[in-house]
């Protein structure tokens, strides 16, 4: 049996819900449908926008007087990704004051007692994740543990949970991160350079120098879009996409960097996780997506990224300062 902390000191009114969206405006409705049937609610939503086309705008307008907490909406001037959509959410609620910031994609919907579910581990833990379901509404399994010397999740940490109903955790995932704002004041804001891949796992990581950081056995997200996918039983190989492909070996660097400026970094090891990445990605070009095109852009992120590990002005993002303290 699942042994559930106390919730007696977590006030889900200190919590945002920070959203990411990109002309996607029927997921974002479904999400913001989820949030007016949370009981509890957050004491903010939080929308950035990534300068979307649609009617993303009318959308979140028509949902303030429904909604039952305050909206916050930013438009961004340009696309900058999810991991500058998440830095600027991230941003943007720490300074309006939560305590709590819950990131999630527009993909998703949250499980009507998500926040309770979530406020009942507040207490004891400050970087939480909880679990989520698949489109299917299967059980969705997300590689929480990182191998550190490789820069890369370990695809074989175990699914199941035992009494505790949690375990620890190194990596991180902006689809249902919730962090406090202390954690968030050390380690700084997400890393918009990143644009996307591999910048919520390493903030996660970040969050795992900083305090005990969890995955607990409670389903809080349901994700609502479906992504062609290689299923492998519990685990899965998602599709992709030549973007997603280049910022994947790009991004690499930004690993490195990061690991260079905290002393962690062993180049041999850390090359093989490279190496090992690259590898992944020719698979599921070849299984997932039936070709072998695309690889052209593996190589140009590679390349990119080279540029990037030799800049030696390069710094991690800064911590921040906490006015509300």
């Amino acid at each position: 049996m699942t042994t559930v902390p106390p919730a007696a000191s977590f006030d889900p009114a200190s919590a945002t819900i920070a959203v990411v969206t990109f002309n996607r405006s029927s997921l974002l409705t479904r999400l913001l449908e989820s949030i007016v049937a949370m009981d509890p609610k957050p004491g903010h939503v939080v929308i950035i926008d990534n300068a979307s086309t649609d009617d993303t705008a009318e959308v979140v307008e028509s949902f303030r007087p429904r909604v039952g907490t305050e909206i916050v909406y930013r438009r961004m001037e340009t696309n900058t990704g999810g991991s500058g959509g998440f830095s600027e959410g991230m941003r943007v609620a720490y300074e309006i004051g939560s305590e709590w910031i819950w990131l999630m994609d527009d993909d998703v919907e949250v499980i009507e007692d998500g926040l309770a579910k979530m406020g009942a581990w507040a207490p004891r833990f400050k970087s939480i994740q909880g679990r989520r379901y698949d489109y299917d509404g299967s059980e969705f399994y997300w590689q929480y543990r990182v191998a550190e010397p490789l820069g890369i999740p370990i695809p074989f940490a175990p699914a199941a949970f035992d009494a505790s109903g949690y375990k620890p955790m190194n990596s991180g995932c902006f689809e249902g991160m919730f962090i406090h704002r202390d954690i968030v004041a050390k380690i700084g804001l997400p890393d918009p350079r990143f644009f996307i891949y591999w910048d919520d796992q390493t903030y996660g990581w970040l969050a795992s120098r900083e305090t005990e950081s969890v995955i607990v056995d409670e389903f809080v997200l349901r994700r609502t879009r479906e992504i062609r996918q290689w299923d492998m039983g519990v685990r899965h190989m998602n599709a992709s996409s030549d973007a997603y492909r280049y910022y994947i070996m790009r991004n690499r660097a930004y690993i490195k960097q990061y690991y260079r400026a905290l002393g962690v970094h062993r180049p041999l090891p850390f090359a093989v996780g490279t190496a090992l990445t690259f590898g992944k990605e020719l698979i599921r070009l070849a299984l997932v997506e039936r070709t072998v095109r695309g690889t052209s852009n593996l190589f140009r992120g590679l390349r990119d990224g080279r540029r990037i590990a030799r800049d030696r002005t390069w710094r991690p993002m800064p911590p921040l300062l906490d006015p509300a303290r």
